[in-house]
């Protein structure tokens, strides 16, 4: 029996998704929180399955947004309220090129049709492609994530808003970087557009142990959205743990914004180097082009800091993430060394 005849055509044709882990001194290369939190000490009785609701932990995140517990709904991470959304909708769907590869990764896996628009010379929103392929294609689903992975640029607000109005289906404003961005995010549109979906994630600031995402829309489409999640879907370790981190808001916000204050000293010296050119960010990592990736990554790991080589999603682009000061002293150290740009 050959088991690939088997596999859905969908299917077969797949990568899986690989999150190599490759030993370093400084880890550099997931967008991860360089700050954690103290795990919560409530009494979990491990034999009972967790709040199948959530309740407690939708309440604090709806608090937060202004909105009530039904407007919110929680996953295992953003990777599955995508996947829920896209089995709740279907296809088409849309989304700029390059951009969160797991959009079309489950799209494709689902059997449904993809469609990437690239993105203009500046990396933004090519907001005349992306119309005409709305009229073409009629999207069930558009995708934006602004701030950009792996790009780090906020898409223009005017852009997003019309995609927002002329969209014929739902669309979904990916929020997993905002925190770094300083504005307010898109939440604020919910009660002007029905067909809006803001996604955010407790990955980015310190909790992507838990593996917890979160979507705020209106209560029609969460209820329909609901009805496709798998039953138990965050575990009571992590609904108890980020409750309790959510608590500690001050210390998260100085987290966050010790992490700003770094990426920007991290832009500086690097746009002052010879051999790379730094392109603007507002996420918690840093997209930056070089003549030869390949050597480059070689190059730095070679001096213990591991970061991100894109490949061919961004050609000669590589992405680092901001991590403690120290952490980034030696990155940008190590990449002086590798560029040749002396000390």
């Amino acid at each position: 029996m050959k088991i690939e005849k088997l596999v859905r055509p969908s299917v077969r044709g797949l990568k899986a998704y690989e999150a190599k882990e490759i030993p370093c001194k400084v880890k550099l290369d997931a967008n991860e929180s360089p700050y954690g939190y103290d795990i919560s000490r409530a009494k979990i009785a491990t034999n009972r399955y967790p709040d199948p609701e959530a309740r407690a932990l939708r309440d604090a995140i709806a608090k937060t947004h202004g909105v009530t517990r039904e407007s919110v709904l929680l996953g295992n991470g953003s990777d599955e309220l995508i996947s829920c959304l896209i089995t709740t909708f279907g296809g088409p769907v849309l989304h700029p090129s390059p951009t969160f590869v797991m959009y079309a990764n489950i799209a494709i896996a689902l059997g449904e049709k993809d469609v990437p628009v690239a993105l203009n010379s500046e990396f933004d929103l090519d907001e005349t492609a992306m119309l005409a392929a709305i009229r073409r294609h009629k999207p069930k689903l558009v995708f934006l994530s602004t701030p950009n992975n792996p790009t780090g640029n906020c898409f223009d607000a005017g852009a997003v808003l019309r995609i927002i109005e002329r969209a014929p289906g739902i669309v979904v404003v990916d929020e997993a970087y905002q925190p770094f961005a300083g504005d307010k995010g898109y939440c604020t549109f919910l009660a002007d557009y029905p067909n809006l979906v803001v996604m955010r994630t407790l990955s980015k600031i310190g909790l992507a142990a838990l593996r917890l995402g979160y979507m705020v829309a209106s209560t029609q489409i969460i209820a329909e959205v609901n009805k496709v999640r798998l039953p138990y879907n965050v575990n009571s370790f992590s609904q108890a743990h980020a409750l309790h981190a959510l608590k500690k808001g001050t210390l998260m916000r100085k987290a966050i914004k010790t992490i700003a204050t770094e990426r920007e000293a991290m832009m500086a010296a690097m746009s002052a180097m010879e051999g790379i050119e730094v392109y603007p960010s507002e996420a918690n990592f840093i997209m930056f082009r070089v003549a030869d990736q390949a050597a480059m990554h070689a190059a730095l790991l070679k001096r213990g800091v591991l970061i991100k080589n894109l490949g061919a999603m961004v050609k000669g682009c590589m992405r680092v993430t901001v991590g403690t000061p120290s952490e980034n002293k030696a990155f940008i150290k190590a990449l002086r060394e590798a560029l040749g740009n002396g000390k």
